[in-house]
């Protein structure tokens, strides 16, 4: 069986990325592809329980060293018990972010050191590497006001100021402008049609 594709979606708080993977997902299995659909940090029970974690408010507060191991150790239990196997058995998974965030924001927003972040990601994931990461640009303001104007009451990474989201999203198009191939920058500030239309079109040289 061919082994499937691995699809990660990024981007600052705000940019669509949960509605743009379900518009994705959906088109994908109206054209015949299984599709995972899963997110960060999360993806399985025990990842959805550090995910609690991370991004709950707290009195105590959280270390910046203490949350990159968290979303590490999220990560390494989300690739063994449900990404690598949705992979082998021939589905597009789509993920709700991957290691690219830790880079942008623990190292990029927190300032934690690349060669930290590489080593966690050579222990959780050491043979996987997304097939194609969006990267949904958005201006840091325009994403915190969609953020922000949600509901749910939002976490505690919604909580920062405006210059670590501008530290993270600079760190974003860094890598973009480092893989090129990997990583595709799309204006998230455009029409969910339109973006939907050119994140397919992105995917086409997977199929």
């Amino acid at each position: 069986m061919r082994r499937g594709r691995f699809i990660t979606l990024e981007g600052i708080e705000g940019a669509g990325k949960s509605t743009l993977l379900l518009a994705l997902a959906e088109a994908l299995k109206s054209r015949g592809f299984a599709v995972c659909t899963t997110r960060e940090p999360g993806g399985t029970p025990l990842a959805e329980d550090i995910r609690r974690l991370v991004l709950e408010r707290r009195a105590e507060g959280m270390s910046a060293a203490t949350e990159l191991l968290l979303m590490f150790a999220a990560r390494a239990a989300h690739v063994s018990q449900r990404i690598e196997p949705a992979l082998a058995r021939g589905e597009w998974v789509l993920c709700d972010r991957f290691t690219d965030a830790s880079r942008a924001y623990q190292g990029g927003g927190r300032g934690m050191g690349t060669d930290a972040i590489e080593s966690l990601a050579a222990v959780a994931h050491p043979r996987l590497t997304p097939d194609l990461t969006l990267l949904l640009d958005v201006p840091v303001e325009a994403g915190l006001a969609r953020a922000r104007s949600r509901k749910d009451g939002g976490d505690r990474f919604e909580d920062e100021a405006v210059a670590f989201f501008g530290r993270v999203r600079e760190r974003y198009l860094q890598l973009a402008a480092n893989e090129p191939q990997r990583i595709q920058v799309l204006d998230a500030t455009q029409p969910q049609p339109a973006l939907l239309q050119q994140a397919l079109a992105r995917l086409g040289h997977l199929s």
